[in-house]
């Protein structure tokens, strides 16, 4: 990927660390549609969005993707530069970090000196801008100027150059006539110091040339030009300042490419030869409704950064026709929900905050990932509704989903596209009634599930019939009440529902504000509900954000402080004295409450009855089917998670691919687990036949599509035991040779002897130990 310089500056300067590529396991799923910035070397484009990079071979047009999942940190990047010199591309965040990614290198160096620097305020450690000038950087913040040398990797002084030498935001730096010019913000106007004094560390050689408010300021060849925030461009001789143009809107960047002055605003690039002539303009088109955010220039094309296509790609000498390139991906960087299918996956990025409130109100679409295509639907095509949050698939007819507006009502979606939005006027949905208003219209209809029978239950929050059925087939709606439990929909004080799963029995089980966890059955038409929130029933708080069924009925609870389980449903509307249980594990002989006090979003589980617990600011937790062992513990610190901020869970049970939405994008895990198939008819293994190349200790051998309670052996030809496994005792992640997780078992080629088996053919006898099915595999081993 990217070249290393200078290896052993990790060992004499504290504050570079190399971080890991992840790309085995690991995938990302990033927007691309927003640019921050450009850079330009080696015949290549570089591109910042939110949080990840992307290039262009402008000699090839591949496209390549640098992302968490090879090294980047995920926060919010501010600006770019890519040194052909040193071969190295540089990042800068909003938050005062740096990474460095090397050519034809898969680390990516970060660097935390002035992120970790405690007399700048957080929210002055901004990077704005990077000016290469012989083998330094000139790093412009919100505080300064640091200097960074890129061959030797270190920093050297920062230059505090406001009045008294204080700490000023400088927006961008250049060089010209062998001074350093700053533009600064917050009336601190254009300051200028000569670049070979060797003091600039002192504020006194720093001259103040010009007040006010300075947006930019660069050279082209032999001139200057600084912009104002009156949206004006000057050019400067001499000191003096001279008025070239004045803009429609308020420029938001200026660089120079190629002997140009390129001029970006939000509808506009300009394109300025040496005497200051216009020689080319791109005006917005039609088509793209979007902003412009930054702009580069090559010898024949103008590459326009926007806020919703990437990059658009226009002939400089007419730019009139305009080429869309990104890679693919959802519509933005902050799912909000999502929900896997086979071999794809749905994601919004509706949002209501803590306390269930909408507003304001958001615009966003939806993404949905099908067979590696990304199929983005605008909110211009989803009938205006606004909050867009659950999604639910229909499991009998694939090419059909339900999306929930926290404002708007219910989208169904065919084919991938928005067919009806279902609200009070064509359903039986109803919108919440203001005391103040009863005709303003708020339908905040939630979480949501399908049932085996083929009907979508849903939730609608601030009302007294909360709970919906709908069939998809009929077109008939059904209402019911929660007023048992809560007497008043819209005052009681529950303020909304975070989670809805159906058991095997029907009975609904709905996570609640101020209810804990609310169980309702139609029972037949003599409905059954009841709540568990009580302190004296072992709930932790009243308020329930998560809840899962696992594979032995036992409901997972996830609430705002810590984690609580069922483990006996059936008894649930009959028990009068029903409780709930923490999880209590061992640790340094030690007993502790598992997850205690923590943030619970999510809870999933999976083909092996293990459980994907996702928490608001601790990451994610992979626990065993009992919750007695963390078999993972991801955070942005140990995986490509680009904030520990955890939306939701979901996962592909037909590849075991688990999908991490979190507050600053989308990533998936390959955990290689399945759901279990009923029977042993699909069973398989591969590779097969395991080839020399194979690395069969780490990579392992695959018997895919087993039933859920198998036993499996591995024997040689003549019938000597190789390895043995039985589901639910030689589990995944516990380090035998032969492991099992729910639909899938490994193998990692050693015998009983723990020695690698030499080459043949090898048997692998498949048991069902519920239905006593038996299934032989031959496997080919060759060495």
């Amino acid at each position: 990927m990217y070249k290393k310089l200078v290896l052993f500056f990790i060992c004499i300067t504290p504050f570079l660390n190399y971080s890991q590529d992840f790309s085995a396991l690991w995938e990302g799923h990033f927007s691309y549609n927003h640019i921050k910035d450009f850079s330009q070397g080696n015949n290549k484009i570089y591109a910042a969005s939110d949080n990840a990079i992307f290039t262009l071979d402008t000699q090839t047009n591949e496209i390549d993707e640098l992302t968490t999942v090879h090294g980047l940190s995920g926060e919010t990047i501010s600006t770019i530069y890519y040194s052909e010199a040193f071969q190295l591309l540089v990042i800068g965040y909003e938050n005062g970090l740096i990474e460095i990614a090397f050519d034809n290198d898969e680390n990516i160096l970060t660097i935390v000196d002035i992120i970790d620097k405690p007399t700048i305020p957080p929210t002055d450690k901004r990077i704005n801008h990077f000016n290469p000038y012989q083998s330094v950087l000139y790093i412009s913040t919100n505080f300064g100027i640091s200097v960074f040398d890129l061959e030797r990797l270190e920093f050297g002084d920062t230059y505090f150059i406001g009045n008294g030498g204080s700490q000023i935001p400088v927006t961008q730096t250049t060089i010209f006539n062998d001074n350093i010019y700053a533009s600064c913000m917050d009336g601190n106007g254009i300051r200028k110091a000569q670049i070979s004094n060797p003091n600039l560390i002192d504020f006194q050689n720093w001259t103040l040339i010009n007040s006010g408010n300075w947006v930019a300021i660069e050279t082209q060849i032999d001139k200057l030009y600084a912009i104002n925030s009156n949206r004006r461009i000057y050019q400067i001789i001499n000191d003096a300042f001279t008025e070239r143009f004045f803009y429609s809107d308020l420029p938001l960047d200026l660089r120079a490419d190629n002997g140009n002055l390129v001029v970006t605003t939000q509808n506009n690039v300009f394109v300025y030869d040496s005497n200051f002539t216009v020689v080319s303009q791109v005006n917005m088109d039609p088509l793209y409704n979007t902003k412009y955010t930054s702009a580069t220039v090559d010898a024949d094309y103008i590459y326009v950064g926007t806020v919703d296509f990437g990059i658009l790609k226009t002939p400089l000498s007419n730019p009139t026709v305009f080429e869309e390139i990104h890679p693919e991906g959802p519509l933005l960087n902050i799912p909000f929900s999502v929900e896997a299918e086979p071999n794809g996956i749905w994601v919004t990025f509706g949002e209501y905050n803590f306390f269930y409130n909408p507003y304001p109100l958001n615009n966003r679409g939806f993404s949905h990932l099908r067979n590696d295509t990304w199929i983005n639907n605008k909110y211009s095509e989803v009938f205006d509704a606004k909050c867009l949050n659950e999604i639910a698939v229909n499991p009998f007819k694939n090419n059909q989903a339900f999306i929930s507006s926290f404002f708007s009502g219910l989208i169904e979606v065919n084919d991938d596209v928005p067919t009806v939005l279902y609200n009070e006027s064509n359903s039986g949905l109803e919108s919440l009634i203001l005391p103040t208003d009863p005709n303003y219209k708020d339908l905040r209809v939630g979480a949501s599930e399908f049932d085996s029978n083929g009907l979508l239950w849903t939730v609608t929050s601030r009302i007294d019939n909360p709970l919906k059925s709908y069939n998809p087939d009929t077109n008939q709606w059904n209402s019911f009440s929660f007023t048992d439990i809560i007497p008043d929909g819209f005052g009681g004080g529950n303020l909304g529902f975070a989670d809805l799963v159906i058991g095997n029995d029907n009975t609904k089980w709905i996570a609640s504000y101020k209810f804990g966890i609310i169980g309702y059955n139609e029972n037949g038409g003599n409905p059954l509900i009841k709540a568990v929130y009580r302190e004296d029933e072992n709930m932790s708080t009243e308020l329930a954000t998560a809840v899962a069924l696992d594979n032995r009925n036992q409901l997972w609870i996830g609430t705002f402080r810590g984690l609580r389980v069922l483990y006996n449903t059936s008894s649930f509307f009959t028990d009068d004295n029903i409780t709930v249980d923490e999880i209590i594990i061992e640790e340094d002989g030690i007993a502790k409450e598992l997850l205690f006090q923590q943030f619970i979003t999510d809870i999933e589980v999976d083909g092996s009855n293990n459980k994907w617990v996702a928490t608001n600011d601790s990451g994610v937790f992979y626990f065993s089917s009992d919750g007695q062992n963390t078999i993972f513990h991801f955070t942005k610190d140990n995986s490509p998670l680009p904030s520990n901020t955890i939306t939701d869970v979901s996962i592909d049970d037909s590849n075991g691919v688990v999908y991490i939405a979190t507050s600053k994008g989308l990533v998936s895990f390959r955990s290689g687990g399945s759901s279990p198939f009923e029977d042993l008819s699909k069973a398989y293994a591969y590779p097969n036949p395991v080839r020399p190349n194979f690395n069969i200790v780490d990579d392992k051998v695959k018997i895919k599509d087993i039933s859920e309670n198998v036993n499996i052996k591995i024997t040689d030809i003549e019938g000597n035991l190789v390895a043995e496994a039985q589901s639910r005792t030689n589990q995944r992640y516990r380090g035998y040779n032969l492991e099992i997780d729910g639909g899938t078992a490994y193998w990692n080629g050693r015998n009983l002897a723990n020695n690698v088996v030499a080459s043949g053919v090898y048997l692998v006898m498949l048991s069902d130990l519920d239905t006593f099915e038996t299934k032989v595999l031959k496997l080919m081993v060759v060495r």
